[in-house]
């Protein structure tokens, strides 16, 4: 009798925020969010000069855990998912550790979106959700393997989920979503009314 089993597995970590660390009140994220974006001079100009819908910190500001405690609080309680991510996979970190290298806000607004993508000088990615209103877009996380599937055909509508080629990922204000950094993802259009705010991140091997 013929056996088939799955190979390769793509890992993806999802939990609450607040699971490590201190609570974080999400009204009092949101409107540091806003008073960031607001402030920052630099960061507006960036994403004007270079045709980046809504607000990020990414190239203007690399301190926001030492700017602002509430973010402090955020980097404590990543440490702690990452960690547990990282056993999960079953990384050999050599007596090393993985530490934050990257954290930044998105402010996305209706209509905006971040093409596909992949983070390849950091081991684990990802992103705490601060507003993420009705109609506001899921994460799309692509197959690793799309790019080799040269003349293969599609997969069935009813596809079973670990083989679909694309996984669309509906986070709630609160969660945590984390992957490892190879893995190519995407935001579509905003389709909400309203902003879709999240902080993002990446960790090193240090």
């Amino acid at each position: 009798m013929a056996h088939i089993e799955s190979l390769f597995v793509t890992r993806l970590y999802r939990a609450k925020l607040s699971e490590h660390g201190s609570a974080i009140d999400p009204g009092e994220l949101e409107a540091s969010c806003y008073s960031i974006a607001e402030d920052d001079e630099a960061g507006q100009a960036w994403c004007e000069e270079n045709g980046y819908p809504g607000y990020t910190s990414y190239a203007s500001l690399t301190d926001l855990a030492w700017r602002f405690p509430i973010f402090a609080d955020i980097v404590a309680a990543l440490d702690l998912h990452v960690a547990a991510f990282a056993r999960d996979l079953e990384l050999d970190l050599d007596g090393r550790r993985l530490e934050l290298e990257d954290l930044w806000i998105n402010i996305l607004p209706e209509g905006g979106m971040h093409s596909s993508h992949l983070h390849p000088h950091s081991v684990i990615s990802g992103t705490t959700y601060v507003s993420m209103p009705d109609g506001a877009s899921a994460l799309k996380l692509e197959d690793p393997r799309s790019g080799r599937m040269m003349a293969a055909p599609t997969r069935t509508k009813g596809a079973r989920r670990e083989l679909q080629p694309f996984i669309y990922m509906k986070p709630d204000v609160g969660e945590v979503l984390l992957w490892e950094s190879w893995l190519r993802h995407e935001v579509p259009m905003n389709m909400a009314d309203e902003e879709r705010i999240s902080v993002s991140f990446n960790y090193k091997w240090a």
